[in-house]
């Protein structure tokens, strides 16, 4: 029994039987929950399609928040690439967009995957969907990413926590894109000792990050982050792809995450009183909201 309690454990565990990490949280998640794993791979199935869905939807032109204070930058991102203007190639264009893509879905309301939040649920997703549009992958494979995804969530979840009111913004961005950085190590042919690398990487790149929303909601800045945090994650899998070590174990990052989370304000902790949501402008526009 690993109970999702060390990312180590796992990574030792999937090595000493010569398996992969989401082998061993298909296998786990089996006997704790009294699921066959056809209906836990059936229900990442539906979460994979959810996801999908959520990154073409967002991509609309025209699209307005309810608040209308966001709109459809992912449709203008796409479209620079589409006519050939953006520089930084295809693959992470289409990342960046559908990063966009789904946060902006959630702004408007729509039908989302929390992975493993509301407020970072287009990091994940950007980062499979983009992999699979330019290394032809198989839902399969896309599906054997959100496994091993969904062990770093657990083991972070346990050891510190996901929530934005609690942890910051490194809590949640910072956690999806340690998920994302492992579940692309693994699909691009990573070890488990490499995905606990790449996971660490991110982490540690978005440590001490802080929940600042503008007027309360989660479109400014926390939109614009996933795309960012997506890039994070995808630095991080190259990274550990390449042999790199992480000089501090990804248990011992999660627990320094936690360390951190204490430490950080009130006021920069999803309340809106601090940050980004505290300066002239997002005062102004918060008061314009209401």
């Amino acid at each position: 029994m690993i109970n999702f309690e060390s990312m180590q454990k796992i990574i030792e565990l999937a090595e000493k039987k010569k398996i992969s990490i989401s082998a061993v949280t298909l296998q786990q998640t089996a006997i704790d929950t009294g699921r066959s794993e056809e209906d836990i791979l059936q229900q990442m199935s539906e979460n994979l399609s959810v996801m999908k869905e959520a990154a073409i939807e967002g991509c609309a032109e025209g699209l307005q928040s309810l608040s209308g204070l966001t709109s459809d930058w992912a449709y203008q991102v796409k479209s620079r690439f589409v006519n050939g203007k953006g520089f930084s190639g295809n693959f992470m264009g289409e990342a960046i967009y559908t990063a966009l893509a789904v946060m902006q879905v959630n702004a408007c309301m729509g039908r989302i995957v929390a992975s493993p939040t509301a407020g970072s649920c287009g990091i994940l997703p950007a980062c499979l969907i983009a992999l699979q549009s330019h290394h032809g992958l198989t839902d399969e494979q896309l599906i054997n990413g959100l496994l091993n995804a969904s062990a770093v969530g657990m083991v972070i979840a346990k050891n510190a926590t996901l929530a934005g009111a609690e942890g910051a913004c490194q809590a949640e961005c910072g956690s999806a894109a340690a998920m994302a950085a492992s579940a692309v190590t693994e699909i691009m042919g990573g070890t488990p000792s490499m995905c606990g690398v790449a996971a660490a990487q991110a982490l540690k790149g978005l440590m001490g990050l802080v929940c600042d929303p503008v007027a309360g909601l989660v479109e400014e800045p926390c939109i614009i982050r996933n795309a960012t945090s997506a890039m994070v994650a995808i630095c991080s899998a190259e990274m550990a792809l390449a042999g790199l070590p992480s000089l501090i174990p990804i248990d011992e990052v999660i627990s320094a995450m936690d360390s951190v989370s204490q430490s950080i304000p009130a006021s920069l902790r999803e309340t809106a009183e601090g940050g980004i949501a505290m300066t002239k402008t997002g005062r102004t526009i918060a008061e314009t909201l209401g």
